[in-house]
């Protein structure tokens, strides 16, 4: 009983309770948003679309994401963090019902694209006020539970899409819009607004005005920006190109469905042992290790002809991700000025769209001419990124002492000053 005392005071023990109210809110609301799982099968089989419509609507939607990502992060630095929470879920619970009830496929196209946006703009939102209310030594834990809530809500929502897809498409939409409603309940009861109004600190470190263009001129941060990139890159090879390269080798959609389920129920079932795993280690050493892993995962693929192989290939790479989970979110967390913190998330998180389009773009081509070497390309971009943590750690970590040096000074600077 000691030693899983111990183990929950290591993974969850000393978070405020205003943490527990974000995370909760976070689950809710991912375990209830699987309508857009389902957007492209709603729009050919309910709405008559052709294949190609459907996916330039799911492009819009996409679309919209990148958008709101930059939107949020503007908004919950300037705005504040609760109130841009509630906005966005409030919108996409008003949009969910207005795609339920919407029968014209131009219509559902716009209200796609708003529904991207809203979506995306709470993430920004969430790490800054996730940031605001840790305390340092203790947000690797924070975040780690993040990412856990994070699968476990789409592993929930993936179950829940196929029964409602199943019985009504309307359902799909009304339940979703439900869950977000009462997501918007658990932060408006429970989350205070976390951003405080600081002296403006940023020059002393950045020589600029502090705004969204000093994050996307910020060198070291977008150093750390880029290596994120070609870490989703690899990510996105899961859902984009792997499916591919098992139906080239004979495996039937059940397959593929068995790999991704596999490391769904890794992340759920380890992810919590995590941090006491990582702690002694530096976080660029991590990163280049779970990179490395993940590297090490997609490249083994070049060899896979059957479901064991890509099983165990699988098993690899998700250690990998479990393991850079942490470390990643923090460094963004760290390399954000207090000030700049949600501007800066927005930034990190354009890296997603990004991927989400060079992964099958660039893949499918490279699978197409390259055949299983494609994986040999994949492992090596691991490889590179596994390099760049190694040599960019030293200057992103004197970065990060600046600015805690600035925030410090700030503290101490008298309040109207």
């Amino acid at each position: 009983m000691r030693g899983l005392r111990r183990w929950w005071d290591d993974t969850a023990g000393g978070l405020p309770a205003t943490f527990w109210y974000l995370w909760s809110g976070l689950l809710i609301n991912r375990a209830g948003a699987f309508a857009m799982l389902f957007l492209s099968l709603y729009l050919t089989t309910a709405r008559g679309a052709s294949p190609s419509l459907a996916g330039l609507v799911v492009g819009a939607y996409g679309a919209g994401g990148a958008a709101g990502t930059l939107l949020g992060g503007v908004l919950a630095d300037r705005w504040g963090r609760r109130s841009t929470l509630l906005a966005a879920h409030l919108a996409a619970a008003g949009l969910m019902v207005a795609l339920a009830f919407s029968r014209h496929l131009a219509v559902i196209a716009v209200l796609a694209a708003l529904v991207g946006v809203v979506h995306s703009m709470p993430s920004p939102a969430f790490v800054a006020a996730i940031v605001d209310v840790v305390p340092e030594a203790r947000r690797s834990r924070a975040f780690n539970l993040q990412f856990w809530a994070f699968n476990l809500g789409m592993a929930v929502a993936s179950l829940l899409a196929g029964v409602l897809a199943e019985a009504s498409f309307l359902a799909l939409f009304l339940v979703d819009a439900g869950a977000t409603l009462a997501a918007t309940v658990v932060i408006a009861l429970k989350v205070p607004e976390t951003l405080t109004r600081r002296p403006v600190t940023l020059r002393a470190v950045a020589g600029r005005r502090p705004g969204l263009h000093t994050a996307l001129t910020d060198r070291t941060f977008l150093t750390f920006v880029g290596l994120t990139f070609l870490l989703a890159v690899l990510t996105m090879q899961t859902s984009t190109i792997m499916p591919l390269a098992m139906r080239d080798d004979g495996l039937r959609p059940t397959a593929y469905g068995v790999v991704v389920a596999l490391g769904g129920a890794l992340i759920v079932a380890g992810q919590l042992f995590v941090p006491r795993l990582i702690e002694p280690y530096r976080k660029s050493t991590v990163l280049a290790v779970s990179t490395g892993l993940m590297a090490l995962g997609f490249a083994a693929l070049t060899v896979a002809d059957g479901l064991p192989l890509y099983l165990g290939a699988a098993v690899v790479w998700t250690v990998g991700q479990m393991l850079a989970a942490p470390p990643n979110a923090q460094i963004n967390a760290d390399l954000a000025p207090p000030e700049l913190r949600a501007r800066y998330q927005s930034v990190f998180y354009l890296t997603f769209p990004a991927a989400s389009f060079a992964a099958p773009a660039l893949g499918g081509l490279s699978l197409q001419h390259l055949g299983a070497r494609h994986w040999l390309v994949v492992g090596a971009l691991g490889l590179v990124a596994a390099a760049g943590h190694l040599l960019a750690g030293p200057p992103r970590e004197r970065r990060i002492a600046e600015l805690r040096a600035a925030a410090e000074r700030a503290a101490t600077v008298p309040a109207g000053r």
